[in-house]
């Protein structure tokens, strides 16, 4: 592809990812986000909880000088303090979306466009049924909170179904756009996020997975993954750099994502939406080491594509 993959899509970055010190809300949130912002490789970039209002304020001024899109990782809020979006207690479940609109409201102060959550644990195929219907209804509650405080999309990402990686609920990419239909049918700006990083432990090829969701999907992830190595240390969903001994994604795998992107309409010069690089560094890896790398990754499969 002659034109460069900026003008169909915002390339973003996980800033969590790299920087998982940060990932509870404190640390060096500002000094190491400001390093993403400077990068002009990067149009967006993807932040998580902040602990106090005055870093979240600095963080927006940063971005907007920076003239960065901001999104929102909600899916760590979640993890962090094993909440499930599907619990079948309804007051455990009650505290998940309450956590949920807390970290909605973070997103509202950053500026952010998008609060991504994921679904909770699988319970099983006797139990999935009742736990999609109570996801549902959790991403209704949410759409609607956040619709009264203004237009921030709220996306589902899809994860798997593997004991050795999250084993969630959502899940396969043909069941995430069951569930999208449901609640897009009353919230249309509702959407999906699917991350070419979890598509080896769904078992699902690009083609399959973008072509599943279809237009439901608003945003995507890439990355890496290792699925056959239980002994590694980024065994299952660790997001380890692309082309790393024992991976399933490089840069040809990228290519066959970023196209079936094209080909979809996914990657459009009008809307042009954030793909984020969802990378995190092994031990002894440098950070800059690994966005160079991430960054050459991309540029060869836009190449090829």
């Amino acid at each position: 592809m002659e034109e460069p993959l900026s003008r169909f899509a915002r390339v973003g970055i996980i800033h969590p990812m790299l920087w998982p010190e940060v990932s509870g809300g404190e640390g060096p949130i500002l000094e190491t986000l400001e390093r993403l912002v400077a990068d002009t490789f990067f149009q967006a970039v993807e932040v998580t909880t902040m602990a106090d209002e005055e870093t979240r304020l600095a963080a927006r001024r940063l971005c907007e000088v920076g003239r960065v899109a901001v999104a929102f990782a909600a899916q760590p809020v979640l993890l962090r303090s094993h909440l499930s979006l599907n619990d079948p207690d309804d007051a455990a479940r009650a505290r998940a979306v309450e956590a949920v609109k807390g970290a909605i409201d973070q997103a509202y102060s950053l500026g952010a466009e998008a609060c991504a959550v994921l679904s909770g644990p699988d319970p099983g195929p006797v139990d999935r049924a009742r736990a999609t219907d109570l996801l549902v209804d959790s991403l209704k509650w949410l759409c609607d909170y956040s619709a009264q405080k203004g237009g921030l999309r709220v996306e589902l990402e899809t994860f798997d179904r593997k004991p050795f990686g999250k084993n969630c609920l959502i899940g396969p990419n043909a069941e995430a756009a069951e569930v999208a239909g449901k609640v897009r049918a009353q919230f249309p700006s509702f959407g999906l996020l699917v991350d070419l990083s979890h598509l080896p432990l769904q078992e699902e090829s690009p083609r399959q997975a973008v072509r599943a969701v279809g237009d439901y999907l608003t945003h995507a992830h890439i990355g890496n993954c290792i699925v056959e190595d239980p002994a590694h240390e980024a065994y299952g969903d660790a997001h380890p750099r692309f082309g790393i001994p024992g991976g399933e994604n490089d840069a040809g795998e990228l290519a066959e994502f970023l196209r079936e992107l094209l080909d979809c309409g996914f990657l459009d010069p009008e809307r042009r939406p954030i793909v984020s690089f969802e990378v995190k560094p092994l031990r002894g890896e440098s950070v800059e080491a690994l966005i160079a790398g991430s960054k050459r990754t991309l540029l060869e499969a836009w190449a090829m594509v």
